[in-house]
Parts: structure tokens; sequence; C-alpha cells
């Protein structure tokens, strides 16, 4: 069946080498009408408990995809993901209300949902969604939402000044900080290609060219999931790491 999606996935968090908590969450389910979800969430506020918002988040996604009804068109894909990304921003902002420890605290998201031959994304922050092409490139399909993508899309530097900018790690979104989010939903005809979600733990350790080298091996995806973070790590670990790998098998597709 054309729209059936049938794969294996694989999803691992790590600590890294530097960072003292966890604050990265990964996850890939399947529901009871066959449609996968894959998540990535990259905790942000440090000891005002990234950690939290980042675990609160995958817990509602996780939640609500398991009840969610049968997605007979695409449209209903979209639709599900703007009322439940609002539901968690609305969950982890009002927690940071309550309980003063946790003011300031938030998340990224990038969420895929593979339904009727669709790929439909959810992106908010600089967590990402790749895809690997028929020649086996790796292409980014979301756009970080940071202040360093916003002055290379906006022509203001060049795209080597953005590895070494000062603000390059400063977040433009994120879910959680205030009570209403924007998000980006990105929507492909799905073709049974593998998908890598993943925070920026892993894409500013290992370079493109390494995780495609990795991508392409005949290893399972949880080989390839270990084989990325020992990379990342290998390479410094500089941050938290979060990774869910999908591949569709061909009697899927």
């Amino acid at each position: 069946m054309k729209n059936k999606i049938i794969g294996t996935y694989s999803f691992k968090t790590d600590v890294g080498k530097i960072r003292i908590t966890n604050e990265d969450q990964a996850l890939a389910l399947t529901n009871c009408h066959g449609d996968v979800m894959l998540l990535v969430c990259d905790g942000m506020g440090g000891q005002n408990h990234g950690d939290l918002a980042s675990r609160i988040a995958k817990e509602i996604f996780s939640e609500e995809f398991l009840k969610a009804p049968k997605f007979a068109i695409p449209f209903m894909i979209k639709f599900w993901l703007k009322s439940t990304i609002k539901k968690a921003n609305s969950v982890v902002y009002d927690e940071s209300v309550r309980n003063n420890l946790y003011k300031g605290m938030g998340t990224t998201v990038t969420i895929a949902i593979l339904s009727r031959g669709y790929l439909t994304i959810g992106q908010i922050g600089d967590s990402r969604a790749y895809v690997m092409t028929q020649n086996g490139k790796l292409k980014q399909l979301t756009d970080d939402q940071t202040y360093v993508a916003y002055l290379y899309r906006s022509g203001q530097i060049k795209e080597e000044d953005m590895k070494t900018h000062p603000k390059r790690h400063v977040l433009l979104n994120a879910l959680g900080v205030y009570p209403s989010v924007s998000f980006d939903l990105l929507s492909f005809k799905y073709n049974g290609e593998p998908l890598l979600l993943c925070s920026d733990g892993l894409y500013n350790n290992v370079n493109s060219t390494d995780i495609e080298t990795i991508l392409r091996l005949d290893d399972t995806p949880q080989q390839k999931c270990d084989e990325l973070i020992s990379l990342s790590n290998a390479n410094g670990g500089s941050d938290n790491i979060a990774i869910v790998y999908w591949e569709a098998s061909i009697h899927g597709y």
C-alpha cells in the first residue's frame, strides 16, 4: 500500500562532554493508525530547568499523538500540529509562571509526522530535520530560528561567519517562553527517504559529510545513532546531543 508507513527507527540522547545535565529529549512513536512521530526537543534555561521544559513538551506530544484521530486528509495533520504545539506551549509557560524557579525556561521543538504519504514538520528553534536524498546527500528541511541564521538569510553575514559569530547561540524562538508561540509548518510528499532529526549538539560537532558517511552505512538505525553520538563526543561533545533516525523499509514504499 503506497500510503502505509513501514520502517525502523532509533532515538537516543547523550549529555556530551561539557554539560552537567542533559536537557535534550528524543522520541519516535507509532500510533494505532500506523502514523509515525519523530521528535527532538532541546531545553533551554540551564539552572531554570530547560530539562523540565523539554520533558513536558515530549510528554504532551507523545500523549496527544497516541490518542490522535485518524488523519483522513493531509490538512488534518497540520491542524493537529497547530493545536498540540499551542497546548504544549501553554503548559510549559504556565509552569514557569507558577514556580519562579522555572521562570524563563523553554525548549526547541522539531517534530515530524509521517502519515498518508506525507511528511509534515513543525519547527520551533534550532534543532533540525534532514532528509537523505537519493544520491546520498543530507538536505536540511527546516530553517534555524536563530539570530545568526537571520543575519545570513538577510545577507548581513556570510555562511562561513555563522559558526564563529559571537551571537551564534542566540535563539529567536522557543516553546514555553511566552504565552503564545510562533512556529513553522512544512509539508512534503514523502517517498520513503531516510530522515534525521537532531539537536545542535550533533550538527555543531559533526559536519554534514561525516553524517552522510555514517548514514550511508549498512548498519541498523540504532548503530547509526550510536556512531553519530560517539563522533560528536570525539569532536568535543560541546553540548547535549539528541538524535532520531528513521528508515522506511522497501516493503512500505
